[in-house]
């Protein structure tokens, strides 16, 4: 009976080290500089387009991928009168080595420096985040939400606020996570190595670039911050699109009744598509062919009513 008590014991201390994450610290590191250079691949590299107006977008990438996402809606704004900034974030792109020692902490940093960069340059400053890019975007809004630095505008879609959590949000996304930090102690990575393009996807997706494999620091740096962005949104009251697909196989669709139920956007738009099955997660909806149009309008048309 000692040894049943003792072993549950184990067992319990062992899920809560890696679910509740107690001790865990993604801060304090050094902020990352930007090396393009570095680049595996051109795609990688940063979209800019400015031609002087006085109004821009932010695009801000996924995990663990680039700009290249945004290489069709970069375009659309940009012949629409935005300035168009779609920036690496640093190790991203790059060197996998890099980028397995890094943290949502410090990509968040530099997304944070750019932002208050360009809202100097600009009257009008909107962001668009995809993924992790949506949740920094939503970590943005909720910070600069009524104060001098408030963005006219936010889209965010199929942005993560829960990764695991079956109890509270019946949300399980991936069930090895809740044993990552313990791996972390042995492995940096599993599989990992720079992907340009699937060849064996479609509808655009043949077209994603970045790294593929388990990288374990990293993405329990990515789930730990979710936390703070969940307990946050209540502060976002700047107006919002909201995009997710039903049948999302990276982020599921239950993150956006999430994000919805707390934000108090005083202009709020939704759109919860189906899309017919393809070879690919139905996850980066800007990239894809059959929906990079129609939703990069609706984000458009919606920050238009923002002028």
């Amino acid at each position: 009976m000692t040894a049943f008590i003792i072993t549950a014991l184990i067992a319990v201390l062992f899920i809560i080290w890696n679910v509740a994450l107690p001790f865990y610290k993604d801060e304090g590191k050094d902020k990352l500089g930007s090396d393009e250079r570095k680049c595996f691949s051109q795609k990688c590299r940063s979209i800019i387009i400015e031609n002087g107006n006085k109004r821009c977008v932010l695009f801000i990438h996924g995990f663990p991928t680039a700009p290249n996402m945004y290489s069709y809606p970069a375009k659309v704004f940009s012949e629409n009168g935005y300035d168009v900034h779609a920036p690496l974030i640093p190790t991203f792109g790059a060197d996998w080595h890099d980028f397995e020692n890094t943290t949502f902490s410090q990509w968040f940093s530099f997304i944070d420096d750019y932002y208050v960069s360009l809202k100097k340059r600009y009257e009008k400053l909107f962001v668009v985040g995809v993924s992790m890019g949506g949740e920094m975007t939503l970590k943005l809004a909720e910070k600069y939400s009524g104060t001098a630095n408030e963005m006219s505008a936010i889209a965010v879609l199929a942005a993560p606020v829960v990764y695991n959590s079956l109890i509270r949000y019946g949300i399980i996304t991936s069930f090895p996570t809740y044993f990552a930090r313990t791996l972390g102690l042995f492995k940096k990575s599993i599989g990992a190595k720079a992907v340009c393009g699937h060849e064996s996807s479609e509808d655009g997706d043949e077209q994603w670039t970045g790294y593929s494999g388990l990288f374990i620091g990293p993405g329990l740096s990515l789930v730990y911050s979710m936390k703070d962005v969940r307990k946050n949104l209540f502060r976002i009251t700047v107006p919002m699109i909201s995009i997710h697909d039903k049948g999302d196989k990276t982020v599921p669709f239950k993150n956006q009744k999430i994000i919805l139920d707390h934000v108090k956007s005083r202009r709020l738009e939704i759109k919860s598509p189906s899309m017919p099955p393809y070879r690919h997660t139905r996850h980066s909806l800007l990239m894809y062919d059959s929906t990079k149009r129609e939703y990069t309008k609706d984000i458009l048309d919606f920050f238009s009513k923002e002028e």
